[in-house]
């Protein structure tokens, strides 16, 4: 619990304190945006990270080099609220997420998140939806990566389990044919969903897979895009189920 509670409290006073940076950020997006775009994600990633030392969490690394120095679309397995933590704590380039629709609704939070061109999609409105698909799409053209995940909850089955890739999100790749990187993500659930409100220090294996370049499939495996990318990130958890055991 000791954990849990360092967190919230550090949490609530980063939010807290924002307030001004938020004032701050809003006038330096005046005179230069790009300046504003980076200084708003180092700001909430030394907040990832203050989080992640506090939660005592380590993490083996593995294909970071396969991330291309371009606007991609990461789409990851999800099954803890550290995954975003732990995934956009490490992202070199300017990164929106494709978040529920709730978060919007929840105050200062919600405004970092705007900063750092995050969505949020109403996963019960499809034209909603697809207006959240096509503003994603503009931001890849503008140089912003996004990141998905495609099973659009969090998954709470058995570790190496995954729930079906929804396709939708993957048209942010087809019409725009950048890369796919697959993110796997192993033992994540361990550090709170298992044993809430609990925080346990734990080792997570995070693993990027080689860029997939939609206009390089077959025309088979483009409508199959969704499954594609699943089997790949299923065989790298699979695999990375070893790593853990041995590490844990």
């Amino acid at each position: 619990m000791f954990r849990f509670i360092c967190v919230a409290v550090f949490l609530i006073l980063f939010l807290i304190l924002s307030i001004p940076i938020f004032f701050a950020e809003w006038l330096i997006g005046k005179f230069d945006r790009r300046m504003r775009d980076y200084s708003s994600l180092r700001i909430v990633q030394w907040g990832f990270k203050v989080i992640l030392k506090i939660t005592g969490v380590q993490a083996t690394v593995i294909g970071e080099e396969n991330i291309p120095d371009e606007p991609v679309l990461f789409a990851a397995n999800h099954r803890s609220f550290f995954d975003i933590l732990l995934t956009y704590s490490r992202c070199r380039r300017l990164t929106g997420y494709v978040a529920k629709k709730e978060m919007e609704h929840i105050p200062l939070l919600c405004t970092w998140m705007h900063f750092v061109y995050c969505l949020f999609l109403d996963r019960e409105n499809p034209r909603e939806g697809l207006k959240t698909i096509l503003k994603a799409i503009d931001y890849i053209k503008e140089g912003v990566s996004i990141c998905i995940f495609p099973e659009g909850t969090r998954n709470k089955g058995e570790e190496l389990s995954m729930l079906p890739f929804k396709d939708g999100a993957f048209k942010i790749a087809t019409r725009t044919n950048c890369a796919i990187i697959p993110v796997s993500l192993n033992h994540t659930s361990a550090i709170f969903e298992d044993q809430m409100p609990r925080i346990k220090k734990v080792h997570v294996v995070i693993e990027y897979g080689k860029p997939i370049y939609p206009n390089e499939l077959s025309k088979e495996d483009k409508k199959k895009i969704g499954a594609c990318v699943q089997n790949i990130i299923q065989a790298t958890i699979n695999k990375n189920a070893e790593i853990v055991q041995n590490i844990n």
